[in-house]
């Protein structure tokens, strides 16, 4: 499967609770639609020129490469947020990059963070920002919650 570069990309989010923190893991994956595949953890980088694409449904125990964020609680009443961002940059030739943040605090913030980490990476690897894309989720915790926002990525040679 990876013999070729990623060349799309989708941006996705999801909250819950469960009876443990690894059951409030996997409800929020289903969630957020990839719960039904397995998760290569990546590091930071989009590969130049990878396309953005509506969130689709992927194969059914595919291995699948995800730069995401996460965060588990069992504090009742804890608010918890995770984000993901991507800097673009203006030259399409140089990769984009993704950031990841988790943490007990809003949506509002933590979607606020993940951009300043991505425009901050951006700036120090002496790119021009074209664009920023964020999305984040939070979520109040009953018994054990989770909170999970991804940037998952893919082949359209691999698209049915």
């Amino acid at each position: 499967m990876f013999e070729t570069t990623a060349d799309q990309f989708f941006i996705t989010a999801g909250n819950a609770e469960g009876f443990t923190e690894l059951n409030a893991f996997d409800h929020a994956l289903l969630s957020a639609g990839i719960g039904d595949v397995n998760l290569i953890k990546l590091s930071s980088i989009l590969p130049p020129q990878a396309k953005q694409v509506n969130k689709f449904t992927l194969p059914s125990g595919q291995l699948i490469p995800v730069a995401y964020a996460s965060i588990t609680s069992e504090k009742p009443g804890e608010i918890i947020a995770a984000a993901v961002s991507i800097g673009i940059p203006e030259d399409d030739a140089f990769p984009g990059l993704i950031m990841e943040y988790h943490g007990v605090t809003t949506k509002k913030i933590a979607e606020s963070r993940a951009i300043e980490m991505a425009e901050a990476g951006l700036i120090h690897r002496g790119r021009k920002i074209k664009n920023i894309i964020v999305q984040a989720t939070e979520h109040e915790v009953e018994q054990c919650g989770c909170a999970f926002a991804a940037v998952v990525l893919w082949w359209s040679h691999f698209r049915k």
